[in-house]
């Protein structure tokens, strides 16, 4: 406690404006974060909610358009959390593409009270990809981990996600040899191909941007001008 005080938090307006001021095109992948509990807490004015605020913030600095739109493509943003009913809410507000994460098999949606179960049904995928582009599972849910702390047998998660026109994120792709499971040989990049070509997720969360950038960097194709193109991944 020591510390208390002694550094402020960074605003969300202050963290597009580290975007914005960038000499080339960066995206951003905010989260709505614990909604249900904010708007219990916290009285907005003109009766707006925590979403209503957070979608205002976005449409002030221009973030707008659907995936891969050319207003998309000038500012790119992601939209994530793990209530389906903000997600739902700020849909209804513009149409820059969100992902519905997704916890552990043993914990319920904050907002609704929903099972893993429920939420990975092909019926909900169905429904939410009225809302959504995608979903944001934890890596673990997809290939579960053994005692051992080798992969056990992938389950269908991916694949079932594809076929209702789904993306896939799972997070979160650390460097550290704690959270390499021993497949991948205390090498990151063994783990990024592992998911990335084998397992065809189309995004992913990580605390090491950097790594995930010279792992495309060093497998992607060069092409005309001698340089690389990047591959998938957020």
């Amino acid at each position: 406690m020591h510390r208390a005080g002694k550094f402020p938090i960074i605003t969300f307006e202050e963290y597009i404006s580290i975007a914005l001021d960038a000499p080339r095109v960066v995206g951003i992948y905010p989260e709505i974060k614990n909604p249900e509990h904010i708007n219990a807490h916290v009285k907005w004015p003109d009766g707006k909610k925590f979403e209503d605020v957070f979608v205002d913030i976005l449409k002030k600095y221009g973030y707008k358009g659907s995936y891969l739109s050319k207003d998309w493509m000038e500012k790119p943003c992601f939209v994530q959390s793990f209530a389906p009913t903000s997600l739902i809410h700020i849909s209804k507000q513009t149409d820059l593409p969100s992902i519905f994460l997704i916890d552990d098999v043993t914990t319920t949606t904050p907002d609704t009270n929903q099972t893993y179960a429920e939420i990975t049904s092909d019926e909900y995928f169905d429904y939410i990809r009225q809302y959504c582009v995608g979903i944001g599972p934890w890596k673990d849910t997809i290939v579960p981990v053994g005692a051992n702390n080798y992969l056990e047998l992938p389950t269908d998660l991916i694949a079932r996600a594809h076929a209702p026109d789904l993306q896939v994120h799972p997070y979160t792709y650390r460097l550290e040899n704690t959270y390499l499971h021993y497949d991948f040989h205390q090498d990151a990049y063994n783990e990024y191909d592992f998911w990335i070509n084998k397992m065809g997720i189309d995004g992913l969360f990580t605390d090491f941007p950097g790594s995930l950038h010279q792992y495309q960097e060093w497998t992607a194709p060069l092409n005309s001008k001698g340089s690389h193109k990047i591959g998938k991944g957020h």
